[in-house]
């Protein structure tokens, strides 16, 4: 059975299993954009101070972090993620991510794929260690200690949602001491983060954008909203894992943390064509163009190319999603976002705010954004 979303009845909370089994193979082609003008809307003067606290810093911590986060594969072919943070090549991830496995394989930055033994599990908590022989002597992330977040905090979420290794999105805590139970675990005292997430996130980080500490692992998003996520504070469970590295467990226990339902084990088309049009904002956020142009159609990139759009977006700095729904009509999803975008002028910057219809469907087994249209609707 693969691991996927455990749904709670409880705090209608989703786990980000690693099972992603047959979404691993997601390429990304979701671009979108207003017919002749800036498609992409920022959010508030507190997302816009995200992208203004120094671009070239933030470029600093994601390219020191990104080379220290793996990507977890398991013989059934679930995904998830995890950081390594001591030199002896122990590796941080979710329980749920290896629920069930002794040896995993481990893929790095480099694209080398590595063999991982499960040496520390919870069995209450979502917490596991995954030691890597040829990690030994890397250079690890730092941990931050007890109390170095707060709301409002800048974090990146790094990992490989939906099989997309090196990730990176990014967002702020928007929330602190959030309690909830998902059978088997029980989560206190986690970080609430609104960088978008997905199936495949689990067991990565998530990392102070100032100081490139990790502040957390991300375990679990609300089964609502990709951007409603949740993060295990790292300074509460150091103690636990550093005594399984010290101590390696001699008797792994192997108990699944999977649902007994498998059709809720999967994200739904929806789940994903939300996260896609999300990660889609997140690029042309952070300037990443390339990124976000290769999550459109065929048919869309035909029809514009590489050079135009990225000069229909070059004067859009960052961009945030104020709601986004999406529902499923035969073999097309619609997605319907709203967004705020950063728009720099003559006049000087502005924030503009877009209602838009995005409509994705499979291309070759792919989820691409097919067409999208949408309107101005405030200055």
């Amino acid at each position: 059975m693969n691991k996927g979303w455990i749904f709670s009845s409880i705090a209608s909370v989703v786990i980000i299993a690693a099972g992603i089994g047959s979404f691993s193979y997601i390429n990304r082609t979701v671009p979108t954009q207003l017919p002749n003008k800036p498609l992409l809307a920022s959010k508030t003067a507190q997302t816009a101070s995200q992208t203004n606290t120094g671009t070239s810093t933030l470029k600093d911590v994601i390219f020191k972090t990104q080379k220290k986060v793996v990507m977890i594969e398991l013989e059934d072919g679930s995904l998830g993620s995890g950081f390594l943070y001591n030199d002896q090549g122990d590796v941080i991830t979710n329980a749920h991510v290896v629920a069930g496995a002794l040896n995993v394989k481990v893929k790095t930055a480099d694209a080398r794929t590595l063999t991982g033994k499960v040496i520390g599990i919870g069995t209450d908590t979502d917490i596991a260690v995954v030691r890597v022989p040829e990690l030994v002597g890397t250079e690890p992330l730092k941990l931050a200690q007890k109390g170095s977040a707060d709301v409002g905090d800048n974090v990146l979420a790094l990992g490989s949602p939906l099989g997309l290794q090196n990730t990176i999105t990014t967002g702020i805590i928007s929330g602190v001491g959030r309690d909830f139970t998902i059978d088997p675990y029980v989560y206190t005292n986690l970080y609430q983060i609104s960088a978008p997430i997905a199936p495949g996130n689990s067991g990565g980080p998530l990392i102070h954008a100032d100081t490139g500490e990790v502040l957390g692992i991300n375990s679990a998003m609300a089964s609502e909203s990709n951007t409603i996520g949740f993060s295990i504070p790292v300074a509460e469970i150091q103690k636990t894992v550093q005594n399984w590295s010290k101590t390696p467990m001699k008797d792994v226990p192997t108990t699944s943390a999977s649902s007994e339902n498998v059709d809720d084990e999967m994200p739904s088309v929806q789940d994903e064509a939300q996260y896609i049009v999300s990660y889609f904002y997140e690029s042309l956020s952070m300037q990443d163009y390339v990124t976000a142009y290769s999550l459109l159609g065929s048919r869309w990139q035909s029809n514009l190319s590489y050079a135009d759009f990225r000069q229909g977006y070059i004067n859009t700095g960052a961009v945030s999603i104020d709601s986004i729904i999406a529902t499923k009509d035969g073999d097309q999803v619609k997605v319907t976002v709203e967004i705020t975008a950063e728009e720099r002028k003559d006049s000087g910057t502005v924030y503009s705010s877009y209602k838009l219809h995005y409509i994705l469907a499979y291309e070759n087994d792919i989820l691409k954004i097919l067409s999208g249209e949408g309107k101005k609707v405030s200055s």
